[in-house]
């Protein structure tokens, strides 16, 4: 690795599969080229940048944040279900 790569992940689960690509890339690579870089979206084509909301160790971030040495890049799929209507409904079966 020479002074001017850095060493970060790219990370993509789903419920019973989870995927963790380490690649090596240029400072001052931006979160989506590292996920383009990565491949990733190869692999899980229902993956799309406008869509899916990204973090960096579990903080939100946007596609345009510059990456540092062993970040990794989560990409987050939609939810399935409100969470708070979720909670509100598991309450009420317990009333019965």
């Amino acid at each position: 690795m020479n002074a001017n790569e850095i060493l970060v992940e790219v990370a993509y689960a789903l419920p019973h599969e989870q995927l963790i690509v380490p690649i090596k890339v240029n400072q001052g690579i931006t979160a989506e080229e590292a996920i383009r870089t990565s491949g990733i979206m190869n692999k899980f084509p229902e993956i799309d940048l406008s869509v899916n909301k990204i973090g960096i160790f579990g903080k939100l971030a946007k596609t345009d944040t510059p990456l540092r040495h062993l970040d990794r890049v989560e990409i987050y799929r939609p939810l399935i279900a409100d969470p708070k209507e979720a909670r509100k409904q598991r309450a009420a079966e317990g009333k019965v």
